[in-house]
Parts: C-alpha cells; structure tokens; sequence
C-alpha cells in the first residue's frame, strides 16, 4: 500500500444523501418508521502483519550456527534445506501469524530460497495463506548479489537473480519485494551504482505490478541522507522504501549509528511498507530502544496508512515479544486515531 493511499470515511456524504432521499429516522410525511441509518465502519489508522523474520530462531533451529561461524551464505548456495532443522516451517508461517490475531505476513527469502520458481510449493504456500485468510505482502530478499556492484555484470547478474522473487511475489499476490542497496566507492558513487541496479529491477518488476522496496539494512543504505537520495535518483514509479526502526547502525569498527528518527524521517517519504523493530519491554509494555510513539507519529505525519510489520528479534519467546509489539501497536493507533483519524 503506498504512503499516498489513504482510506476516507465519507459519513457526512452519506448522512447528506440518506437525508436527500427521505431516509433518516424521523422522515416527515412518509407514515412509516425510517429504518436506521447503516453504520460505517472506520478503518484503522493502520493495519498490523508479522515479518517472518520474527521467528528465525524457530525456523533455522540448530542451523543457527551457520549464522555465527560465517558458513551461512556458502550453505544457503549450495544446501539451503540443510539450515530449515527448526520447529517451525515455513509454509506453517501464515497459520502461526493468523493464531496470535494477525492477518497478514512478509516473508524472508531465505527460508525457502530455492522455491522461488517452485510452483507446487508456491501453490501450497497460497493455498495455506488462502485457508488461513491471510494477505500476502511482500518478500524480504537477502543473499542475491550487491545490486550497486561497481562491475555491470555483476550488477546485472544481482538484477537477474532477483527476478525469480518478483515472480514468486506476484504469484503469492505480495505488493512488493524488498531488496538491499549494497555497493562500494564513494558516497557519490554507491548512490549511482545502486540507483542503476535498483532502476534495472523496477524495469523488470513494473511487468508483473510488483514494486521495489529499499531497507535501510546496515552499511551506507543505513544513513537515510543516502538511501533516500538514493532512491530519489532511482526515478521509477516503482521505487519505494521500507523503513526499519532498528538498522541503522552504518559501522561495527569504528561502531557507527545514525540517528533512527532521523533516518525514519527521510526515508517515510517514499514509504510503502513499515517495520516495527522489537527487542525488549518495560513493565508499561514500551519497547526500551525505540520511542514507539515518537516513530508512530514520524510514519503517521508522513500521510502513511499502510501496514506495519512486526520484526521481533529480542531474547523472549518469539510469539511472546510478537504479542507485546503487536499490543503496543495497538494500543498507539487507538490513542493517537483521534489525532489523525
């Protein structure tokens, strides 16, 4: 859903024309009892969905290790299956999602990275979600090549890898994929690489009505100056960001952060998706690293009325930490709804 897309209750203009044809209760010289003006329903300030990403712990299970001692990405090549050893699998995803109330999801490639252009898994991935009335929104895209790489082939071949998820995005009926902005060189250049490989993409993804979503996710694409300007020169209707509350550390030696209010500030902008990074909570049920109404109020500001996609990643039981974002998100729509209903 793109931040410009906002959701209007029309009550007056239906009021005025249940008035006009005699309808209201009370209607003079009909001799019957006006039956009661139909009553609307008020969309929300914004919906929730669950990345799944929230439940890496129980979806990679003892594969975790990969993660820690550097093998992950050589595995993921060349045996992915071997790191699904979890608890959780991933076509069981959208049932898990639905049972803690939640009606939509985004997904991580890398939990079934080799099914992209599997149809049958594919099928049945769609068919759950169907069975569950869960949405499909996008697709979270990691592992597929630096798409500002300084040498054209390697950019193009980046571009060319990710066309299999754009696919795969549209069969699920997701809005959009989300890709990384990794590239190498000066400020400058990082920003030209990477708006030629993500308009490459764009081109691509515009034939199957998927958009490209940007995430500020480490590096330069974690200074929102950048990626925002970045993506400014990407000049494509279907360009977009997805701004993450928690990435924006930009270095670990020297250890480097940029401000997230004000990264979050840049990237609304151009915003079609939200992610509500969690790790820990206070006895009032705050999250401790994000000022959640303060960022709440960043997106809400910007126009936007989209979802907003729970990333736990706190120590807590995955579904636990996912039920006290997911409260207190509720609880921030509902105080803040009289302010920018």
């Amino acid at each position: 859903m793109k931040m410009d897309r906002r959701r209007f209750l029309q009550t007056g203009a239906v009021l005025g024309a249940a008035a006009a044809t005699g309808c209201m209760e009370g209607d003079a010289g009909s001799g019957e009892e006006a039956a009661p003006a139909a009553e609307a329903t008020v969309e929300p300030l914004y919906r929730i969905s669950l990345a799944e990403w929230s439940y890496f712990r129980e979806l990679f299970g003892p594969s975790l290790s990969a993660l820690a001692d550097g093998s992950f990405g050589e595995v993921l090549q060349t045996d992915p299956r071997s790191l699904y050893e979890g608890e959780l699998d991933h076509l069981d995803f959208p049932a898990r999602a639905r049972g803690l109330g939640i009606e939509a999801v985004e997904y991580v490639n890398t939990f079934f990275f080799d099914r992209a252009r599997d149809q049958e898994y594919l099928a049945e991935l769609k068919s759950r979600c169907d069975g569950e009335g869960v949405t499909s929104l996008l697709i979270m895209c990691d592992a597929e090549g630096d798409i500002g790489a300084p040498d054209p082939a390697d950019r193009a071949q980046t571009v060319e890898n990710h066309h299999k998820w754009v696919e795969a995005a549209a069969f699920l009926g997701c809005h959009s994929v989300r890709v990384n902005a990794a590239s190498a060189g000066s400020f400058e250049e990082q920003q030209k690489l990477a708006a030629d490989g993500l308009r490459q993409l764009c081109e691509y993804a515009d034939g199957h009505d998927i958009d490209v979503l940007v995430e500020n996710h480490g590096g330069i694409s974690s200074n929102g100056e950048w990626l925002s300007g970045t993506l400014a020169m990407v000049d494509h209707p279907r360009i977009g960001s997805l701004p993450d509350f928690g990435n924006f550390r930009i270095s670990e030696e020297p250890e480097e952060w940029y401000d997230r209010y004000q990264g979050v500030t840049e990237l609304m902008p151009f915003a079609r998706a939200v992610s509500a990074k969690s790790y820990n909570f206070d006895e009032n049920g705050d999250e401790t690293a994000t000022d959640y109404e303060r960022m709440m109020r960043i997106v809400l500001d910007a126009g936007y009325r989209g979802w907003v996609g729970i990333e736990f990643e706190g120590p807590m039981a995955a579904d636990d930490g996912i039920v006290k974002t997911k409260e207190l998100l509720e609880r921030l729509r509902e105080d803040l709804a009289p302010e920018y209903a």
